[in-house]
């Protein structure tokens, strides 16, 4: 089967790059792409933006390449549109919890169809004859068989929603990443919780399982969430024995882990160095990334080369590559005032994100002084530098290149700019 990938020339902001290169899980997502497809494809056709549809003779996919899907949907889908055989294309229900609550709150992708929305995501058995034809694909509805999981219980004047705070956890993965919020949906929600709701089935499933592990724990003297069962380790590692890690956790090759770090449902890169008393919880670390002592992470994603300096709490927040935040930063994550929070949509205007609880988000190349105090879902675009004055120290709506603090310096060219707004480089190219 050949699949051909439709380009998606937007960019994501405030990264200022398009979404087929930034990190999902750790990987760059047309990698994610490639690897979960390499088992039902053989070859490849890229379509620039625009590019009329090539006549194709043979069983093809057809996705856009802002979509993040794993393994287990896209053996449902492909699974079901074989079964159909006639052209498929892969839609969601307006009533799944899972992409009515994460998925479709500030997306543009998707196309209304009556109480569907179709992905651009297609399969054909024979090819694709004529431009139309995947206009005319039936729609194929795979639920993404949600489950509810609490992530913390908070008092009734803190939440405009009362009580026990949710997501609708799926065991199969579909969503387009318009926002700097479905980038952190597809890496907590639809990543690390996914796991956790996954590896809990299996083991109401499989009692043998179940014995696996409490045998491998008994014989490795350890407790069961920290066997090697359920925690991952790759290749030159060094982990202080006073460092406690939970699992299901996958840690990469030359990573150095100190004493008193705790780590609980994580992914940590490759060449990452945790200092000690840092504490992880249900994040991405991406790598070469750098935490010193006691530099905290809560349901957050770290791009690769990025540091977070100590005595700094990231709680729901996305921070792109080699950006530095500096000591004792702070990102709140709940409004203060009881109204719902708004964050950036994929035309970059502000709408409702449908979080009551959300972090912020910093682009590539910043940097971030100590100090600082950011508001709940606010931005920072790529290549700004920020410091703390005695004027501002609180970050209360978002902040673009043109607000950057290194403009007032006299070596402002020390700091060059390197992802410029789309629109910038278009008038550039010519």
């Amino acid at each position: 089967m050949i699949k051909i990938i439709l380009q998606d020339p937007r960019h994501i902001y405030p990264f200022n790059e398009r979404a087929r290169d930034l990190r999902i899980q750790n990987k760059p997502l047309w990698l994610a792409q490639r690897d979960i497809l390499a088992p039902h494809t053989h070859r490849e056709l890229e379509l620039p933006y625009g590019a009329k549809f090539p006549r194709v003779e043979e069983e093809c996919l057809l996705y856009r390449d802002n979509l993040y899907f794993d393994s287990y949907y896209m053996e449902a889908f492909l699974a079901e549109a074989k079964l159909r055989r006639r052209p498929c294309q892969a839609a969601c229900s307006a009533n799944d919890p899972a992409f009515r609550e994460h998925a479709l709150p500030l997306s543009t992708s998707y196309t209304p169809d009556g109480d569907l929305y179709l992905s651009e995501l297609w399969y054909f058995p024979e090819g694709i004859h004529s431009e139309i034809e995947p206009m005319s694909a039936e729609p194929v509805v795979i639920d993404l068989d949600c489950t509810e999981a609490g992530y913390y219980h908070v008092p009734t004047y803190m939440a405009y929603e009362q009580g026990d705070l949710t997501f609708q956890v799926p065991r199969r993965s579909l969503i387009a990443i318009d926002s700097w919020v479905h980038i952190f949906i597809a890496d907590i929600v639809f990543g690390q919780f996914t796991r956790g709701a996954r590896f809990e089935e299996k083991l109401e499933k499989f009692p043998f399982y179940k014995l696996k592990i409490l045998s491998k724990a008994m014989l490795e003297g350890k407790q069961v969430l920290e066997s090697s069962e359920l925690v991952h380790v790759g290749r030159n590692c060094v982990i202080d024995p006073h460092a406690t890690i939970h699992g299901p956790t996958i840690i990469g090759d030359n990573v150095t882990i100190n004493a008193g770090a705790v780590i609980e449902n994580c992914i940590i890169g490759s060449n990452v160095n945790i200092s000690q008393d840092c504490q992880l919880m249900l994040s991405v670390v991406g790598d070469g990334s750098f935490l010193p002592f006691r530099s905290s992470l809560f349901m957050t994603t770290l791009m690769e080369n990025s540091m977070v300096a100590q005595n700094t709490c990231l709680q729901m927040c996305v921070v792109g590559r080699n950006t530095f935040i500096g000591a004792g930063t702070t990102f709140t994550d709940f409004n203060l005032i009881l109204t719902p929070i708004r964050a950036r949509d994929g035309n970059c205007q502000l709408n409702y994100s449908n979080r009551p609880v959300l972090g912020g988000c910093i682009g590539h190349n910043t940097r971030i002084g100590a100090g600082l105090i950011i508001f709940p879902a606010r931005t920072i675009e790529s290549d700004v530098v920020l410091y703390a004055t005695r004027d501002r120290r609180v970050i209360e709506r978002d902040i673009r290149f043109e607000d950057s603090d290194h403009h007032q310096l006299s070596f402002a060219s020390l700091h060059p700019r390197l992802y410029p707004r789309i629109e910038e480089l278009v008038v550039e190219s010519w």
